[in-house]
């Protein structure tokens, strides 16, 4: 697909330090069509709470009128910021009260990105939505695209921001979507029961800087660790993670490093993993290290507590861990099935414990070369295209 007009209302920021979906697939479709990516406005209240943090500080800025609204990254790419703040509706209750502030919000959203995209002459606008259930909700009425996309990457239903109104909203968005396309089979499910133009389009991961003929330095934190060191890179979330798990893993193995790289949440920071001593927690990292931290690693974990966020959630870190020709060991969820022939699949902490000694046991050039090609195949150029081919099928049925 060629010369065509985008918007895509990102609800992750431009400016975010870790991957995102809806970056990735911007700069994709960006390759000989025009995109104007939109960042999620800020409202009083993310101002009042995370004002310190890096990824507002452009938008507060905008919101100061000490920066454009309007960035050009490439000659075919835009990103817009919001000069203004929008109201936080999030606590109100749902319902009535609801819908007429968020629709308030999304009048306002829209007008102005009306304006821009007269300003970049874009025509026949084909418009996907990043998840973004509230402020996005409005649309497909109020801009008029030729083609409503909603693209639904995480089930956002149970998280704590979203639980109050997105149950009852987010199939209203899905239904009157022209097109929805998902990231996995589970979530693209889902989606069918409120549309049946739902299809699972796949993940694609940006692997270009993971890539096992370099040579990375090891960095001094973990040098001085001993091996074998089995780890984690990532957020480290109670929410997607299960401490008990890793803790019952850690302790019956002494003999081996157990190394969690990432920021943690308050119920990982207090945990008693943290009285092991073969347990490292590393913090945060650059983004552009996490490619030689991984490298240091023997063994790579993905020990997620099934729940619903994570039995549909596609977890780009195994691509990551896969295309470094890593061994994976990670909790089976419906989604991991699709890793099923290159990761070692658990249930249960004995599981896991039979798998690492699996893992470092059957480790080969063999097995490090056939993970590397699987990782390949998940690539950004065959995610695009995918997209491509059901906007183009859902251009024609119009």
């Amino acid at each position: 697909m060629k010369g065509r007009d985008f918007i895509i209302t990102g609800l992750q920021s431009w400016d975010i330090p870790i991957g995102s979906n809806a970056i990735d697939i911007a700069k994709g479709i960006a390759n000989g069509n025009r995109v104007l990516y939109i960042n999620s406005p800020l409202d009083q209240m993310t101002i009042l709470r995370q004002k310190s943090s890096p990824e507002l500080k452009h938008p507060l800025e905008v919101i100061k009128k000490r920066k454009d609204p309007l960035r050009q990254i490439t000659h075919t790419l835009w990103v817009l910021d919001f000069p203004f703040s929008i109201w936080s509706v999030n606590q109100l209750p749902d319902g009535f009260i609801f819908d007429f502030f968020n629709k308030l919000n999304n009048q306002r959203m829209c007008n102005y990105i009306k304006r821009v995209t007269e300003k970049l002459n874009f025509k026949d606008v084909i418009h996907i939505i990043d998840n973004d259930i509230y402020r996005s909700f409005y649309s497909k009425e109020l801009l008029n695209p030729t083609l409503s996309v909603y693209y639904r990457r995480d089930n956002l239903l149970p998280m704590y921001f979203w639980k109050k109104h997105a149950p009852r909203l987010e199939p209203k968005l899905i239904k009157k979507s022209d097109l929805v396309i998902c990231n996995s089979p589970q979530l693209a499910e889902v989606a069918r029961s409120s549309n049946k133009q739902s299809f699972d389009i796949g993940q694609g991961v940006d692997l270009s800087a993971y890539d096992s003929a370099l040579n990375f330095e090891t960095p001094p934190d973990v040098a001085a660790i001993p091996l074998p060191r089995i780890g984690y890179i990532g957020d480290i979330n109670s929410m997607r993670l299960d401490p008990n798990l890793i803790y019952e893993l850690a302790k019956s193995k002494p003999d081996y490093s157990f190394v969690m790289i990432g920021r943690e949440d308050k119920q990982f920071a207090e945990h008693a993993l943290h009285s092991l001593k073969n347990v490292y927690f590393l913090g945060s990292i650059p983004k552009v290290m996490v490619p030689s931290y991984m490298s240091t690693l023997q063994v790579c974990l993905n020990p997620q507590v099934l729940n619903e966020i994570t039995n549909g959630n596609y977890p780009r870190k195994v691509d990551e861990y896969l295309a470094l020709g890593k061994p994976v060991i990670a909790t089976k969820t419906d989604t991991m099935e699709l890793f099923r022939e290159h990761s070692y699949l658990c249930s249960n902490v004995s599981d896991y414990q039979a798998a690492v000694e699996k893992a470092l046991r059957e480790d080969s050039e063999e097995k490090v070369n056939q993970r590397i090609l699987f990782a390949k195949s998940h690539s950004w150029e065959n995610n695009v295209n995918n997209i491509f081919k059901h906007i183009q099928e859902a251009l024609i049925k119009q």
